[in-house]
């Protein structure tokens, strides 16, 4: 049996990933941060390691005798925008991680990132794997970090010979959201705290989906490639009147104009200012909402056999999740 190094298992994708991972028969040793909720874990056959991605020892610890490593495990806080903790944990970690890895001969890393090191495109041309990273001007410690992280792992392809393959998945949805991380948005429509909607729209894709995807990039796809992982294009008018017709809400009606979106998340952060407690926006974050963060997905369709569940499927399932969870 093939053991995998799981960091970031309790996480949103965590949670799937192990799942899909021993549904296939591999062993999953889980790697999580001490006191970190583990709830997405609970009463499956892992093997839990406690430590930190930033103590080199502890990692390579975790590595010895594992033959595969999904490197999941990052901080992505944005909000605020700027942070030593993220870019701490989501490059100085990804290094132990690659040192490690490197050290014990693993037969292949996957690195998680994220579709946004890429150029975004347009609904009619969305962006892909080719296009450089646009992210730099919106002042995200998350996005920049997660860009370092990624050529991190391409310069240990290179260097170290290490057999990675990199994939990035766009706006993840679905159930087994403990945390409540990217699904925060629906929990926000619901309960109407979403006054307007953005100009901008995102990709989205199932949870579930970006899990088979990885697990198949275990043995499929090729070294030092990336892949984006990621389904469909939809502008936030068209996500917001898809969620009020799986939720049974009313959806947002008035648009939010780019300048008015500016002006929110800059007073916004005024108040953190002022208060000292951070507000549900920044000016990052409107600057990225007003954007179209569109991308292609054909080639990890072609090379990893990434599903393609309809968004509204995964919609469907992470409210009945919510309802189960008593999230609602």
């Amino acid at each position: 049996m093939k053991t995998v190094l799981l960091t970031g298992a309790n996480g949103f994708l965590g949670g799937h990933l192990c799942r899909e991972l021993l549904q296939r028969g591999y062993a999953v040793r889980a790697f999580v941060r001490p006191g970190s909720d583990k709830r997405a874990l609970d009463g499956l056959p892992l093997d839990i390691w406690t430590g930190d991605l930033r103590e080199p020892a502890n990692v390579r610890a975790a590595t010895y005798g594992c033959d595969y490593v999904i490197h999941a495990g990052a901080l992505t806080q944005v909000n605020p925008a700027r942070s030593r903790a993220v870019v701490d944990s989501n490059i100085n970690g990804t290094a132990a991680v690659l040192a490690a890895a490197v050290q014990a001969d693993i037969e292949r890393l996957i690195f998680i990132g994220t579709a946004n090191v890429f150029g975004f495109g347009t609904r009619n041309n969305p962006g892909d794997e080719t296009l450089p990273y646009m992210g730099a001007r919106y002042g995200l410690d998350y996005m920049d970090s997660k860009r370092a992280a990624t050529d991190l792992v391409l310069q240990a392809v290179q260097s170290d010979a290490l057999p990675a393959v990199l994939v990035h998945p766009t706006f993840m949805i679905g159930p087994l959201d403990y945390k409540i991380t990217s699904n925060s948005l629906l929990l926000a429509l619901y309960r109407r705290q979403v006054a307007g909607i953005p100009v901008g729209g995102k990709n989205y894709v199932h949870v579930a989906d970006v899990a088979t995807a990885t697990v198949n990039a275990l043995t499929m796809g090729a070294v030092g490639e990336s892949y984006i992982l990621g389904n469909e294009n939809l502008s936030y008018r068209e996500f917001f009147s898809l969620v009020a017709d799986v939720s049974k809400i009313s959806k947002p009606v008035f648009s939010v104009p780019p300048l008015l979106a500016s002006l929110i998340g800059q007073l916004s952060e005024v108040q953190l200012r002022l208060l000292g407690h951070p507000t549900r926006l920044n000016s990052a974050m409107a600057m990225v909402a007003n954007d179209g963060h569109y991308f292609r997905v054909k080639k990890a369709i072609d090379a990893l056999n990434l599903p393609q569940t309809p968004i509204r499927v995964a919609v469907r399932q992470a409210f009945d999740w919510f309802r189960t969870h008593n999230y609602l």
